[in-house]
């Protein structure tokens, strides 16, 4: 059983939405539960923490609840083998914003825990995105790719965390001729993830990492029972197995 705490946003929210039924298709008994505050940056985690705000919606494999809790509520009602975090996505590349907050944070857990914890790369935006906060990289997906991937490999360095190379994940599946050519997209509206290939990817990412698990044979294929309206393409979900 292994049990995995993502501290995070709508972007761990993505991550953690098909988590559970990977790794439960790979063999592994798993709990899987989001502290999801959306846009939430560590700066606010940290202050969340300090406060004991009890503002994170309880997600709890991969579905929301009516639960609303704070960190060390959660922290304290379940031992976690493996946390997960990450910064706000718009601030994921400028440095500046990492600390103190991110060592504050993983000194607090360090002292309430004894997971193993890693450090999430988010993914820089579409393009064409309208992300108010894109502005910040000059609307270059390029620029924002390089400076999220500079500052997360610095933070995990800094602290000795393995880092989730999902961003860097996002631009191969972006290479892809399914992605890079015609209307479909690996975000759903510029900077989240698409709703069936774009979470089934990071899931990959977060299950490989946190269990250790070879997901390229993965034999969980999202249906229409988990994204109504929506049928995968079984050889673009084998692209993406292989290319992650």
């Amino acid at each position: 059983m292994i049990r995995i705490l993502a501290i995070g946003n709508s972007f761990s929210e993505d991550a953690t939405y098909f988590l559970h039924d990977i790794l439960s298709a790979s063999g592994v008994e798993n709990k899987v539960v989001n502290l999801y505050i959306g846009g939430c940056s560590l700066e606010r985690h940290w202050q969340n923490i300090e406060a004991d705000k009890r503002d994170y919606q309880y997600q709890l494999n991969g579905r929301k609840t009516d639960r609303y809790v704070s960190i060390d509520e959660v922290l304290k009602e379940e031992k976690f083998d493996v946390i997960i975090t990450h910064q706000a996505s718009h601030d994921s590349g400028w440095k500046c914003t990492y600390e103190p907050f991110l060592g504050l944070l993983l000194d607090h857990l360090a002292a309430c825990s004894s997971a193993k914890i890693f450090l999430n790369e988010t993914w820089a935006y579409e393009t064409t995105s309208t992300h108010p906060n894109f502005m910040r990289y000059e609307r270059d997906q390029e620029k924002m790719f390089a400076a999220l991937k500079e500052a997360y490999e610095e933070a995990a360095a800094r602290h000795g965390l393995p880092l989730i190379r999902c961003g860097e994940a996002v631009q191969r599946i972006r290479a892809l001729p399914e992605f890079s050519s015609g209307t479909l997209r690996i975000t759903r509206d510029g900077f989240h993830m698409h709703f069936l290939y774009g979470r089934y990817a990071i899931a990959l990412m977060w299950a490989a990492a946190a269990a250790d698990i070879d997901v390229k044979n993965c034999g969980f294929i999202p249906t229409a029972e988990f994204i109504p309206g929506l049928t995968p393409d079984t050889a673009i979900l084998e692209k993406i197995r292989e290319i992650i």
